[in-house]
């Protein structure tokens, strides 16, 4: 009879304990699609607080210039005039690729971007967090076609002879 107590108390336990809900790679991937396409309509709506609010308080945004390597607190200085325009940027997915970690913790993704710059390319990792998916790190460059590359190469070989010098002298 004690026996039958102890199991019975056993069983409830393992029935009443809240079991880890694993989400299929579908969902998740669609949830993550879905906050990068609020990140970009954020930007696009002037939305400093929804836009900021879908990354990590660590993140980091790396722009088309060699110098745009911003941390969060920076990058949201350097972006609040735009957003009180009314417009910062406006980037709308033209396709994307969304890989996931093993534990689903951290996601990194590639797209290309119709832009107020032509064709870009975007590319980052999301963090899981305990409020939803949220972007952790963004790199966004101009897509240069191949052919085009010399002709662009002379249009920054000054900038970036200069931009080279002085990072010798840092590193050195």
């Amino acid at each position: 009879m004690k026996l039958f107590k102890i199991y019975t108390v056993l069983v409830l336990l393992l029935f009443s304990c809240k079991k880890n809900e694993v989400k299929p790679e579908s969902e998740i991937k669609f949830n993550i699609n879905a906050n990068l396409n609020l990140w970009h309509k954020a930007a696009a709506n002037a939305s400093f607080d929804n836009y900021f609010r879908l990354m990590t308080d660590d993140a980091i945004f790396i722009g088309t210039d060699a110098n745009e390597n911003w941390e969060i607190d920076d990058f949201k200085a350097y972006s609040k005039p735009y957003f009180e325009k009314g417009k910062a940027w406006s980037f709308k997915a033209l396709q994307r690729n969304i890989y996931l970690s093993n534990d689903n913790k951290l996601a990194w993704f590639d797209e290309l971007l119709d832009t107020q710059m032509e064709i870009c390319r975007g590319s980052g990792i999301l963090e899981n967090t305990s409020d939803g998916w949220k972007v952790k790190h963004y790199v966004l460059s101009i897509a240069v076609p191949n052919d085009k590359v010399k002709e662009v190469v002379i249009l920054k070989q000054k900038t970036d002879s200069i931009l080279k010098k002085k990072l010798l002298k840092i590193i050195l």
